[in-house]
């Protein structure tokens, strides 16, 4: 009989511990707090209302306290070392619930001073009371270990009242709790608990009788501290952890879709815009855009707005001379160029720095090369296509204020000629340009 109950116990405890190690693949992260330490008190008894024969009648109620240390192995299982100290007590001024009276008893009452218990156990999260947030608040929980207890009894004889101390024992004691904790915030949770105790030997209460092992009760409260830094993995739940990851995952997916379909509708938009800007239908060099004399014949010499002109006869010049001064007009126009995003359409912000271009170039009778870059972002025939369309938009505009269009050449190098990383945002706006360059 004294090891019936400790062979069903230990299977029980088994089951625990291997539905632990099941969940071991939940290993911590490094954000988590897995160590904790515990303070309790509350009350022992020599009584389990689980029932079973007892050899006194009255059982009392006496001042406990205990500590803990906890390792929280994953979410749903921990290790716990606890330590309990107090006295049990009772006598036999009550008779038992059935009515009978003890007789015969060779002692009243008894105290039982707990010296310490030491066990380890298993604890188990039964449910966390909200399923769906990562973070829970409280939790129910159940624990079975095994450990010593050393104790410590002092018996009142009947009749004559003599008391006699029995030599202090180290026993094999079950621990089978319950309990409930609370998380009061980040390193600090309320703890409830109970536990009944099976002690291997039938004198815990200093008198042997009935031939069945002695057990007593640790009802109590206290505070547990989470030690270390980020959340604690006890309140985590990992289902709700899984379905947020499958949520974002769903929301980003929706996200990319919208972002696609935009996408494709502001590339068949800046096509289009690209399409009716360099159009230009009697091929002069002017666009339909700016072209104030369409339908020239081919071949025709044409000003900057699209009309036919008397070319001078050819100059031979020994040498073109450019000046800081007019470096300093092409410099300007260069960091005052600006398109709409990802069009060739010029700002207008960029036309008082664009006309003094145009007026150098009629004035010197300079020959202008505009060469377009991009960065590398977008697929390169996109890239290509753009920055010539850039180049031939520049070159639209400074005919349209009376440039010679004979003497300006455009051409994209799309993103070949990077001056910048395209690493860094930085760069990339550094590589999106348009040169001049005056000869």
């Amino acid at each position: 009989m004294k090891l019936h109950y400790l062979k069903t116990l230990s299977v029980a405890l088994t089951g625990i511990f291997i539905g632990g190690i099941a969940q071991a693949q939940e290993n911590p992260k490094p954000q988590f707090k897995t160590w904790s330490i515990g303070v309790n008190a509350g009350a022992l008894t020599g009584v389990s209302p689980l029932g079973g024969k007892n050899d006194f009648s009255n059982w009392k109620s006496s001042f406990g306290y205990g500590l803990y240390i906890k390792n929280q192995l994953t979410p749903s299982f921990s290790l716990r070392l606890d330590g309990v100290r107090g006295k049990v007590k009772g006598d036999n001024s009550e008779p038992f619930n059935s009515g009978a009276v003890i007789t015969g008893s060779p002692a009243s009452a008894y105290s039982t001073d707990l010296r310490y218990s030491a066990t380890l156990s298993g604890a188990l999260n039964l449910v966390n009371w909200s399923m769906f947030k990562q973070q829970n608040n409280a939790q129910l929980y159940a624990s079975a270990g095994a450990g010593l207890v050393n104790f410590e009894t002092t018996t009142t004889a009947t009749g004559s009242g003599v008391q006699t101390t029995n030599a202090a024992v180290n026993k094999f004691v079950v621990p089978v709790g319950v309990g409930a904790k609370f998380r009061l915030s980040e390193g600090v949770n309320f703890d409830l608990g109970w536990t009944i105790n099976f002690v291997d030997a039938d004198n815990f209460d200093g008198v042997y009788a009935n031939n069945n092992n002695d057990k007593y009760n640790y009802a109590y409260a206290g505070l547990e501290f989470a030690l270390g830094k980020g959340k604690q993995l006890a309140f985590y739940s990992p289902v709700a952890a899984t379905y947020q990851e499958a949520l974002d995952a769903k929301n980003t997916a929706n996200s990319l879709r919208s972002d696609l379909d935009a996408q494709k509708a502001e590339n068949a938009k800046l096509r289009s815009d690209i399409n009716d800007l360099s159009k230009d239908s009697d091929g002069d060099g002017v666009p339909d855009k700016f072209d104030k004399c369409p339908g020239t014949p081919a071949g025709t010499v044409v000003d900057g707005s699209g009309c036919p002109i008397k070319l001078p006869a050819p100059q031979v010049t020994e040498k073109v001379i450019v000046t800081e001064a007019d470096r300093k007009i092409v410099k300007d126009a260069i960091s005052n160029l600006e398109f709409d995003l990802g069009k060739a359409t010029i700002r207008s912000k960029s036309y008082a720095t664009l006309d003094r271009v145009a007026a150098l170039l009629v004035e010197k009778n300079f020959s202008l090369k505009l060469a377009g870059h991009t960065d590398n972002t977008g697929s390169r025939e996109l890239n290509m296509r753009l920055s010539k369309e850039r180049a031939e938009s520049v070159k639209s505009y400074l005919v349209s204020r009376g440039a010679n269009a004979s003497r300006i050449e455009a051409t994209g190098y799309g993103p070949d000629q990077p001056i910048a990383t395209n690493k860094t945002a930085a760069g990339r706006q550094q590589n999106r340009r348009v040169e001049f360059t005056l000869y």
